[in-house]
């Protein structure tokens, strides 16, 4: 038996006996049935009907290629997605939306073949003991499936797809699983011989593996996956038998993909080769940067850290896009008052600045958004950085290099040579460092750096443990600013919804006493956010001026709460009423901010 969609033909297995027939869908039918819906009006669908020119492999391409816009309010743009979803509820069959972090790829390309997939245009999506659930475009399509269900052992269980994405993912996931499968071979057979000789000639072979083209193509479609979920974040961490890919989006870790372990060794070299790693030295933890293009050929650094566990090398690609380590103070978060209160710093011709916060609260791009502002063409910007996040051509970047004692304190006397206007130091760790930066402010200089505080107050007590003298402290010091990232609501999807509790608001806002919102926005989850709610991050500050009365309580009574009660008074706004005023304004979720905001 054979099909005919506008000139292209598959062939399929003719049904069985009682068997309904397959019937393929039909452009005439669809159009008809949008019309009937009100989706379009009935001309404009009988006009496409009648001038189709050019060849299809699916209907519903051909009339999401006319980017119509729904007749019914919303008046939503009818893209392909939105078709399948809304055809898959008139044809009353199960409808899904193909996302790859959530398919076990080595199961599903093992169930199936890539010629046999190719040919019925359908594609496995998740594997059981008892069910293999295939996705397909055409859900009455069915002929193929009995015999199918006879070599798998399974019942088969039918979702319909988008086409464009089963498409796609056959040449991924099997074009991947081929790869990884020729990889594993070859490195099998290499890995003792690979072992032995390490013993008698140290890396003779190290790069054979790393250059294989599977090995290649491995690694080149890590990076443009990761790109295309939004990653900022690739683990690639060794257990026992196997390795694990986990991508971190919108600060959340998720399992990707489970590697054999031989192909795991691969693709660390392989990418220690690219980032000038030593390869063979697998004892000690390493540094690297690379330096790639994302499918949007926009430029893209990796920074790349390695750390040796129990079952081998556990190696972290943090991302780094220029659009996201310099940006416009509105996308990172900041209010009027936020950016009033920072200018009022930075404009500062000399004095120190600090921003604190964890590890991934965005301090980075604060500082560089902010140091890309002060970075003129009359201006010497220099920075010493552990390691140099992201290269820039409008600063003096050195990194510090600790093998050659190289480290922040001598980086900054280094600096202070130099001539520079304004100094970022990548972070005051001791005292030496501290005391530097000290000396630089006093001396006409703009100090930048970060602190690992919980809150702006905290950051004064730490200074003075760290041995600064109250008294230089207190002349120098112009602020200090504590951030936090939560992750935004997403705005496809977020609908008005109930206000937090009196309690929740009661702990957010407190010490101040806002009133509650009337309401509040909440997610349930869309294709745009893959189901979480939550599209991208922001942040939340608490910017505190160093005032009068509070160099008076550094050189007198320097303790945290009390620093903390006269900062209030100053017009300080904790980092939790911050958040607050975000939950209002519908951007994130009470959830959020109680989850990363301390108490004040």
């Amino acid at each position: 038996m054979a099909s005919t969609t506008s000139g292209v033909k598959t062939a399929h297995p003719a049904p069985k006996p009682g068997q309904p027939p397959d019937k393929r869908l039909r452009l005439d039918d669809i159009l008809k049935l949008m019309a009937a819906d009100g989706l379009v009006p009935a001309a404009q669908a009988e006009q496409l009907g009648r001038s189709r020119t050019k060849q299809y492999d699916h209907p519903l391409e051909l009339i999401a290629v006319q980017k119509w816009k729904s007749a019914k309010p919303p008046h939503k743009l009818m893209h392909l997605e939105f078709l399948v979803e809304w055809l898959a509820g008139k044809l009353k069959v199960p409808y899904m939306h193909i996302d790859p972090l959530k398919i076990d790829l080595q199961a599903v390309t093992q169930t199936m073949s890539n010629a046999y997939a190719e040919r019925f245009r359908v594609l496995p999506v998740a594997v059981d003991r008892l069910t293999v659930t295939v996705a397909t475009s055409e859900p009455f399509v069915r002929a193929w499936a009995d015999d199918f269900q006879e070599m798998v052992k399974r019942e088969v269980k039918f979702v319909f797809a988008n086409p464009a994405d089963i498409k796609r993912y056959v040449g991924e996931f099997f074009n991947l699983a081929r790869s990884m499968k020729r990889a594993q071979e070859t490195s099998k057979g290499e890995l003792t011989l690979r072992n032995f000789e390490q013993l008698v000639e140290l890396g003779r072979h190290a790069h054979l593996d790393a250059n294989d083209q599977h090995i290649v193509h491995i690694v080149d479609w890590l990076w443009q996956y990761a790109f295309e979920q939004r990653a900022s974040d690739i683990h690639i961490e060794p257990r026992r038998d196997v390795g694990i890919v986990r991508f971190r989006i919108d600060g959340v870790l998720h399992q990707v993909y489970t590697i054999p372990q031989p192909v795991l060794i691969a693709m660390t070299s392989r990418i220690k080769l690219l980032a000038r790693m030593e390869i063979v030295e697998k004892r000690r933890p390493q540094d690297g940067r690379i330096k790639t293009l994302s499918p949007n050929d926009d430029e893209v650094e990796l920074r790349i850290s390695t750390m040796p566990t129990a079952f081998g090398e556990k190696l972290v690609m943090r991302i780094f896009t220029p659009e996201v380590l310099v940006r416009e103070y509105s996308e990172l978060g900041f209010t009027q008052d936020d950016r009033e209160r920072w200018e009022q710093m930075i404009k500062q011709p000399n004095g120190i600045i600090l921003v604190t916060g964890p590890t991934g609260s965005g301090k980075t791009t604060t500082l560089y958004s902010s140091l890309r502002t002060l970075a003129t063409p009359e201006v010497n910007v220099c920075t010493i950085e552990d390691p140099i996040e992201m290269i820039e051509p409008l600063f003096n970047q050195m990194q510090v290099q600790p093998v050659i004692g190289v480290d922040f304190a001598s980086g900054v006397r280094t600096l202070m040579r130099q001539d520079p206007d304004i100094i970022m130091v990548g972070e005051i760790r001791d005292h030496d460092t501290a005391d530097m930066a000290v000396q630089a402010a006093l001396t006409g200089h703009l100090v930048l750096s970060t602190l690992h505080t919980n809150d702006a107050p905290t950051a004064v007590t730490r200074l003075l443990d760290l041995g600064v003298p109250p008294y230089l402290l207190s002349s120098t010091l112009l602020g200090v600013m504590a951030q936090r990232l939560v992750r935004t609501l997403c705005p496809h999807c977020k609908q008005e919804s109930e206000p937090p509790d009196e309690e929740s608001w009661r702990l957010m806002t407190a010490p101040w006493r806002a009133d509650r919102p009337a309401s509040a926005m909440a997610a349930e989850g869309c294709l745009e956010c893959r189901m979480t709610g939550y599209f991208g991050r922001i942040g939340l500050y608490e910017i505190m001026l160093l005032t009068g009365a509070l160099r008076k309580l550094i050189t007198s009574d320097p303790h945290d709460r009390t620093l903390r009660e006269q900062a209030y008074k100053d017009g300080m706004k904790p980092l939790r009423v911050s958040g607050a005023m975000k939950v209002a304004a519908g951007i994130t979720t009470a959830d959020e901010v109680m989850k990363v905001a301390p108490l004040a």
